[in-house]
């Protein structure tokens, strides 16, 4: 049920978990040198229990934001690392045949974990992809002819470089789609490359900063957090702006859209956006809450034409174009 958005105790309730993850912010920060907007989201992701892909260069510290955001959470994890040759039983588990017993037993894999760091995801192969899809979006994995339930809360930090084609396999749409958000890491600037140099790099020194009923209480105060009818029709505007330009004033980009966002980025937004909005302390959503999120749900989700690709156009100078046309309340 909506609450009243002058729910006095929830608007306390938010303040108060929300001091909580900016706590866990400047633990994280202990090791990890810029990068804020990478964090921020992935305390978004955490909120809405979506799952990320993280895109950038080898030595950028992906894998080590990622161990030092969990420590600071405390969550059960576990790095997988992608490779053409890994299975599904790799990821999942499998049978194993016991002769003392003589029957079969059931020795679960490393997705069996709350938080799943899976390097280099694009080098495995479309079998390892299926099992993956599973667990991504169902929350479960089949072994054999049983279904198993993964613990909550079940989030997947996915690596990939993007400069090395060879020995890669491109992800199926299907499953970029399940991504909550694709983030770009970047170099450090001039600046934080000379203070990486006087940082010490100690996970151990990281301390726990939230607990597993923290974190589903702040998910659930996220649900409530207030969305107005107007910021509601602005988010499924620009989703349908992708689909049909022409129709907002876009006929400039028409040309290089092949294929708009699906439903699920409509969702995408309303979710990240109540996220936001806690994060920032408030109960309630504005615009600006969604321009925030919308990059980074919207950019792997936009499909563009073999005429974007030759000019160089990307998505992200789209939907800049994008945020800046929409008419926002």
């Amino acid at each position: 049920m909506a609450t009243s958005i002058f729910d006095q105790n929830v608007i306390e309730s938010i303040k108060e978990k929300s001091a909580l993850f900016h706590l866990l912010a400047n633990e994280v920060s202990k090791v990890i040198v810029g990068q804020h907007d990478i964090v921020t989201f992935c305390q978004l992701a955490i909120l809405c229990q979506g799952h990320i892909l993280l895109e950038g260069v080898p030595g950028v510290a992906k894998t080590t934001l990622i161990k030092a955001l969990n420590r600071a959470l405390g969550l059960d994890f576990s790095r997988i690392q992608f490779t053409p040759d890994l299975l599904p039983a790799d990821l999942i588990g499998t049978l194993i045949y016991n002769p003392n017993k003589q029957a079969f037993e059931t020795k679960k894999g490393p997705i069996f974990a709350n938080l799943v760091l899976a390097d280099e995801i694009n080098r495995a192969p479309a079998k390892v992809q299926a099992a993956l899809l599973e667990a991504m979006q169902e929350r479960q994995v089949t072994i054999g002819s049983t279904t198993y339930e993964l613990d909550q809360p079940f989030l997947v930090f996915a690596t990939q470089n993007p400069i090395e084609q060879e020995g890669t396999y491109r992800l199926p749409e299907a499953q970029v789609d399940r991504f909550l958000f694709k983030l770009l890491v970047q170099y450090p600037t001039k600046q934080q490359e000379q203070e990486l140099l006087h940082k010490k790099i100690d996970l151990d020194s990281i301390k726990q900063i939230l607990e597993k009923a923290t974190i589903f209480e702040a998910q659930k105060l996220v649900e409530q957090v207030y969305v107005d009818e107007k910021i509601k029709n602005y988010i499924v505007d620009l989703v349908f702006a992708t689909r049909e330009p022409s129709k907002y004033q876009l006929q400039a980009i028409a040309p290089f859209l092949l294929y708009g966002v699906s439903p699920r980025a409509t969702l995408a937004l309303h979710h990240a956006a109540k996220a936001y909005a806690f994060l920032k302390h408030r109960h309630f959503v504005i615009p600006d809450d969604v321009k925030a999120v919308a990059p980074s749900i919207l950019r792997h989700r936009i499909l563009l034409t073999y005429q974007a690709e030759a000019q160089e156009i990307s998505a992200d100078s789209l939907i800049r174009t994008l945020l800046a046309t929409v008419p926002s309340p």
